[in-house]
């Protein structure tokens, strides 16, 4: 993904509220599947760890996506961003890479 790219899909991530919380529990199957299931709808998804979370955000981002084979848009604080596009039907379409 390039860097354009990038900057697209944050900007579209921008309006975004959090969907996807990860707690105390850590990187549970449930949220897995929650994550997944937002991509497929969404493409885009933004989630958020609390503070109780045994990870950091950093990390969570990376094992979550790893996970829903998604890639880590960005992540800032607390908050970081996924993208994967829908396999049949993109809604979003990226900026040509160069």
């Amino acid at each position: 993904m390039t860097s354009k790219q990038r900057a697209y899909l944050r900007s579209l991530a921008n309006t975004l509220q959090p969907i996807v919380h990860v707690g105390k529990g850590g990187m549970a199957d449930t949220i897995v599947k929650q994550a997944d299931d937002a991509l497929t709808a969404r493409e885009l998804v933004k989630g958020k760890v609390l503070e109780s979370a045994p990870e950091t955000a950093r990390e969570a981002a990376e094992a979550l996506a790893q996970a829903v084979n998604a890639e880590v848009v960005q992540v800032i604080g607390r908050v970081f961003v996924l993208y994967r596009p829908h396999p049949e039907e993109p809604k979003i379409t990226l900026p040509r890479a160069r």
